[in-house]
């Protein structure tokens, strides 16, 4: 039997609905914009926060007691996990699901014994999806839990360990191209430094540049459709981590030309971890023309770490959500709960509970953001904002048809003497709380 199988499948039931486990708000079949609820979202739910973790933290042991977490062959726990974890898919209903190389299979202690367990449940995973009509959103490599790992992977000081982290993301891309996986992402858990007192910045860097560049290769080499990502976080579990935002990253791609080859993979959590709001990372990677797919979270605010509790704002989510729209939407990517249960939720019911909650508030703030979209308020205001770009001077100066001379002078002439302009900034936040309860005026 199942772990999961004395939960109904979860269906919607409308915002009158009685049931604790339906959705109120996400109608996969609703249209907006001209696309379904479930082709906006394209929702995924992860392996390693919902199967892996065992409900333990730096204080304490695991609380959980799931059974693929029983002693046992690796193999046959392994397979327990993805009859649960595929069970729960389809109960929630949601197209895709992620996952780590290790978190699927055994890792075995040599790299023959884990290309042989990850081969298996590849083709264990690959009959799962054809029995349930379920996708792969992305694969990764996990290049930070082992202890090989504590100096990073990529930026280890040992090549062995750069060469043992290549083999694994070659493991793990391949799998991935099997699955029909439409993304690959790159975390770089450990890519960074907690002392420069041992640490050369310019050799770590270009060892991370290399290892890019060679992923980049192998996609190509293996034709690969989908897009390569790197998700941003500013530090743990290193003091400092090299893909500290999106920004960050970006100037990293320049540096390696490699900025039309990877995208971003932005995670909620990560962005107010770098002082940032999700709305600004999501935006920040939009203009720089890399944005590619979401990890749905969010932190504790009295907490000073990652959390990954399952999101709950609509008001957050609907600006995130506005800026996804604007930005064209999902092309390969989409929202991806890398969130867990809290320690004390240790029954199965806790984890569908979490999931759907947080489906319905994604599915609220599309239709806010939608409907933002629609009334176009904050759009217009934007571009009166800058129309005087649209103008001569605004143009020239843009074309570099201009120097500072010249610029300096035809300010001279014409006596300019502007005077500041209001932003609206209440007004405009009154718009978007109207979009999401309405009556605001």
């Amino acid at each position: 039997m199942s772990y999961f199988d004395s939960i109904a499948p979860v269906r919607y039931e409308g915002p009158g609905g009685s049931s604790p486990l339906a959705y109120r708000h996400y109608n996969p079949e609703e249209r907006l914009l001209g696309k379904t609820m479930q082709e906006h979202l394209r929702l995924a739910v992860c392996y390693w926060h919902t199967f892996v973790w065992p409900g333990s933290d730096v204080f304490g042991q695991g609380t959980f007691s799931r059974p693929w977490h029983e002693a046992g062959d690796e193999l046959t726990m392994a397979r327990r996990k993805a009859d649960a974890a595929f069970s729960l898919f389809t109960r929630l209903g949601v197209p895709f699901y992620t996952f780590h190389d290790t978190d699927v299979a055994p890792e075995g202690s040599n790299l023959a014994q884990y290309r042989s367990n990850f081969s298996a449940m590849t083709d264990v995973l690959a009959q799962k999806q054809e029995e349930t009509g379920m996708r792969l959103l992305w694969g990764t490599a996990n290049l930070f839990s082992h202890r090989r790992y504590a100096a990073g992977a990529a930026t280890n000081p040992n090549p062995e360990v750069f060469a043992y982290a290549a083999t694994q993301v070659f493991s793990a891309m391949n799998a991935t191209r099997q699955l029909g996986g439409t993304n690959y992402v790159l975390w770089g858990g450990r890519e960074g430094y907690d002392t420069l007192l041992n640490t050369d910045l310019r050799q770590e860097r270009e060892q991370l540049g290399r290892f890019m560049r060679m992923v980049v290769e192998h996609k190509h080499k293996t034709g690969f459709k989908g897009d390569l990502l790197i998700e941003p976080k500013p530090l743990e579990p290193t003091k400092h981590q090299y893909d500290y935002d999106c920004a960050t990253v970006y100037g990293f791609l320049k540096q390696f030309g490699l900025e039309q080859e990877i995208k971003l993979n932005i995670e909620a959590n990560h962005a107010t971890l770098a002082g940032h709001s999700f709305q600004h990372e999501i935006a920040t990677a939009a203009a720089l023309g890399v944005f590619g797919s979401i990890d749905a979270n969010r932190g504790d605010p009295q907490n000073g770490w990652d959390t990954d509790q399952f999101p709950n704002s609509v008001e957050d989510l609907t600006l995130a959500m506005y800026e996804i729209i604007k930005a064209g939407g999902f092309v390969n990517g989409g929202f991806n709960f890398d969130a867990k249960v809290r320690r004390q939720s240790m029954d199965a019911v806790d984890i569908v509970h979490g999931h759907v909650g947080a489906i319905d508030v994604l599915a609220l703030a599309l239709k806010s953001a939608v409907r933002l979209v629609e009334q176009d308020e904050l759009e217009r205001f934007r571009q009166q904002r800058y129309a005087g770009w649209q103008q001569d001077l605004g143009r020239r100066i843009l074309a570099g048809d201009m120097s500072l001379a010249q610029v300096a002078e035809h300010a001279f002439v014409n006596e300019f003497n502007p005077m500041p302009v209001s932003g609206r900034q209440e007004w405009l936040e009154n718009r978007v709380n109207a979009a999401i309860f309405g009556g605001v005026a």
